[in-house]
């Protein structure tokens, strides 16, 4: 099985990547492919593909490239939560999961608080605003022990905007809607629930990683800094990994 070449486009389904983005990769180096036939077409190696869906970054990876990709492409069913229900119904199978792998009292259900508040952001803010792709990507590493999620949605800046229109840029939404509390006539909108998200993480053995627009996140226990910079490649959404860190 590992002597066997496919084609790109199964590796793009079976990665659940862009064949752009494979392309690039194998002019950069870092996924190599193998020409063959005189037009030299690209195939790839199954052995390597294997070690790709094996790998502890393809998740991250995948709901990277998805959220940064100009159309987005069909993610895996595995991964991919159409509607609130069905992401509710894994959030409660990996409460169950966590449940019996996790030794510290307490912080499984404060883990699946935090990621049920984001995800959960993802549809109450996007209800029939939906730019394109609805639904979320949301994955277990187990091997990482970390939890990503990711949205094509309108993103922290464009919901803040129809209560704060004074913001211009998704670095002071991030801000805003982790140190803040804003709200409207009908219902409180997104930022909120993160003040909550906050104050798990930085109490717990726990970190956050989270992406709006160009603006990056980084949250950790015992630090109350917020570290927010700008990125090189935007996103559409939001990106999210909650990583369990180690414990004595």
């Amino acid at each position: 099985m590992s002597s066997k070449l496919i084609k790109i486009g199964e590796v793009s389904e079976l990665l659940g990547i862009s064949i752009d983005t494979i392309r690039r990769w194998d002019k950069s180096g870092k996924f190599p492919s193998v020409r063959t036939g005189p037009n030299g077409h690209r195939f790839y190696k199954f052995s390597d593909i294997e070690a790709k869906l094996n790998s502890s970054t393809n998740y991250r990876n995948q709901a990277i490239e998805w959220v940064r990709s100009q159309n987005g492409f069909e993610l895996n069913p595995q991964v991919y939560c159409e509607t609130r229900d069905i992401f509710q119904s894994r959030l409660e199978t990996l409460l169950s999961e966590l449940g019996k792998t996790l030794p510290l009292e307490g912080i499984v259900s404060l883990i699946i608080a935090v990621a049920g508040e984001i995800g959960n952001n993802s549809y109450d803010h996007n209800l029939g605003n939906w730019p394109d792709i609805m639904g979320i990507f949301f994955y277990y590493d187990e091997k990482d022990k970390s939890i990503i999620l990711a949205d094509r949605g309108q993103g922290i800046l464009s919901t803040l905007k129809h209560v704060r229109p004074e913001l211009t840029n998704s670095a002071q939404a991030l801000k805003i809607a982790f140190t803040e509390t804003v709200s409207s006539r009908s219902t409180e909108v997104r930022g909120n629930g993160l003040k909550f998200v906050k104050s798990v993480i930085i109490n717990n053995p726990l970190s956050l990683d989270f992406q709006t627009g160009n603006a990056f996140l980084h949250i950790k226990q015992n630090d109350s800094n917020l570290i927010i910079r700008e990125t090189d490649i935007p996103i559409k959404g939001c990106f999210a990994k909650i990583k369990i860190e180690k414990t004595q």
